[in-house]
C-alpha cells in the first residue's frame, strides 16, 4: 500500500539552496547592471529588475508545482513532451517574432516566450526515456543514429531560427551519451575536427592539405605495405583533406557575417574594438577592474556607464568581476562548480537509468551554458548570445532552468520508488 509523503520528503537541499543562491545573486547583479536612481526600487517593474522579480516568484511557483507531481509522469510522457516541443519550434519559424537577429521566439500578448529554452527539457527527457528502454545499448549503430535523430531535428529547427547559440547547447548530450557507453574515441574525433577548424581559419588551407600530405607520405614509409593499410591512409588523407577544404565554405556561406566576425576576432585574425570586439574588449575591461575585491556594489563604473551591451542578460558576469572582483567571481564558478558536483552525484545514486541519464542531461546543459557564458565574457568563447544559468535576466531562461533543474530533484527524491 502506497503511503503518502510531503511535497519536500526526502529532497535534496543542497541542491536547492545553491539554486536559490545563484537566483538571488543574478538578482542583486540585474539590479546593478540597470540600476538608476530615478527607479531605485527593486520592484519598479517597468525595469528589468522588477520584471525578474516576477520571473523568480513564479519560478518558485513552478517549482514547487514540479515537487507535488508524480515523478512517473515525466518518464510516461517524455515523448509526448518532445513533440509538443518540436511544434512549438515548428510554428516559431511560421510566426515567430524576431529579436536580436535570431527569430526564435512566439509573442503572447505582452510575454514573449522563446521554444528553444524548454526544447532542452524536452529532449532531455525523450533520450532519458529512449536509452533507459529495455534491449537499447549504445553500442548498437541503431541506437546512436536513433539518439542522434532524438538530439539533432530540434537543433537543426533552432538553427533554421538563426540562434546559433542555442543549437549549440545540443553538444551537451555528447556527456550524457559518452556516460551510456558511447566510445571516448568520439570525443577525441569532435575535439580533432575542432581543433583542425580553428586552425584551418588560422592558417592557410592549401599549406595545411600539403603538411598533411607530407605526413601521409612519411606514415607510409612506416607502415607495412600491404592493400588495406594503403587503402585505409588515402582514404583518411581525402577526408581530412576535404573537410579542410570545406571549412571555408562552411564559414563564408552558413556562418552570418556577425558570426564570422566573433570568431575572428576570437582568433585573432581582426582586431575590432568598436565593432565585433567591442563588446568582449568592454567586458574584460570591466572584470579587470574589479581586481581583487572588487569596487562595491553599485560602485562599477563599466556598470554604472553603460559600457557594457547586454551586460544584464549574455555579459552578466562582468557585473560580478567589476563590483565583486576575484573574490566574487570565485564564489560565484565556486557556486555552479558546487551545483555540478551535487548533480553528478545524485545522477550516479539513482537506480533508474531513466532518472540517471536524465540527471547527467540537466548537469550537461547547464554546464555548456555555464562554461560558453563565462568563456564569453573573458573573451575564450565566440559571442553566441545564451545566458548564464539563474543568473542572467529573462523570464523563459529561467523558467526553462527551473524546471529542468526541478524534475530531477523530484526524481531523485523518489529514487527508490522509481524502479
Amino acid at each position: 500500500m502506497r503511503t503518502e509523503k510531503g511535497i519536500f520528503y526526502n529532497i535534496d537541499w543542497g541542491l536547492v539552496l545553491i539554486y536559490f543562491l545563484l537566483v538571488s545573486i543574478g538578482l542583486i547583479n540585474i539590479y546593478a547592471a540597470v540600476y538608476n536612481e530615478e527607479h531605485g526600487s527593486i520592484l519598479d517593474f517597468s525595469q528589468r529588475y522588477g520584471k525578474q522579480v516576477i520571473w523568480i516568484s513564479s519560478s518558485f511557483t513552478l517549482a514547487i508545482f514540479i515537487l507535488m507531481i508524480d515523478p512517473k509522469l515525466f518518464s510516461a510522457f517524455s515523448f509526448v513532451f518532445y513533440g509538443a516541443s518540436m511544434l512549438l519550434l515548428i510554428a516559431v519559424l511560421l510566426i515567430g517574432k524576431t529579436v536580436s537577429g535570431s527569430k526564435s521566439w512566439i509573442d503572447l500578448g505582452g510575454f514573449d516566450l522563446q521554444p528553444s529554452e524548454f526544447a532542452k527539457i524536452a529532449v532531455n527527457l525523450a533520450v532519458a526515456k529512449y536509452l533507459s528502454a529495455l534491449n537499447i545499448r549504445m553500442e548498437d549503430m541503431r541506437t546512436k543514429i536513433t539518439t542522434m535523430a532524438i538530439i539533432g531535428f530540434p537543433a537543426l529547427l533552432i538553427l533554421l531560427q538563426d540562434d546559433t547559440g542555442s543549437a549549440l547547447v545540443f553538444s551537451a548530450f555528447i556527456f550524457v551519451l559518452y556516460r551510456e557507453g558511447l566510445s571516448g574515441n568520439i570525443l577525441i574525433i569532435l575535439a580533432l575536427i575542432i581543433v583542425l577548424f580553428v586552425v584551418t581559419l588560422m592558417v592557410n588551407k592549401f599549406v595545411i592539405v600539403g603538411l598533411l600530405f607530407i605526413a601521409a607520405l612519411f606514415w607510409f614509409t612506416m607502415i607495412k605495405k600491404n592493400r588495406k593499410d594503403i587503402i585505409t591512409l588515402i582514404g583518411l588523407f581525402m577526408l581530412v583533406a576535404g573537410f579542410v577544404m570545406a571549412v571555408d565554405y562552411v564559414f563564408n556561406n552558413v556562418l552570418e557575417a556577425h558570426q564570422q566576425e566573433r570568431i575572428n576576432v576570437l582568433i585573432g585574425k581582426e582586431v575590432d574594438l568598436k565593432g565585433a570586439g567591442y563588446n568582449v574588449n568592454q567586458s574584460k575591461i570591466a572584470i579587470g577592474s574589479g581586481r581583487f575585491i572588487g569596487k562595491g556594489f553599485l560602485h562599477g563604473t563599466q556598470t554604472k556607464f553603460n559600457f557594457v551591451p547586454e551586460q544584464s542578460t549574455d555579459f552578466i558576469f562582468c557585473t560580478v568581476g567589476e563590483e565583486y572582483g576575484f573574490v566574487g567571481s570565485v564564489i560565484v564558478i565556486g557556486l555552479f562548480i558546487g551545483l555540478f558536483y551535487r548533480l553528478l552525484n545524485a545522477a550516479e545514486r539513482q537506480r533508474s537509468a531513466f532518472a540517471r541519464i536524465y540527471g547527467y542531461g540537466v548537469a550537461s546543459i547547464l554546464f555548456i551554458h555555464f562554461v560558453i557564458n563565462i568563456g564569453m565574457t573573458l573573451g575564450l568563447a565566440p559571442v553566441i548570445g545564451i545566458p548564464l544559468p539563474f543568473f542572467s535576466y529573462g523570464g523563459s531562461s529561467l523558467w526553462a532552468f527551473t524546471i529542468l533543474l526541478f524534475i530531477f530533484v523530484k526524481m531523485d527524491a523518489y529514487r527508490l520508488q522509481l524502479l
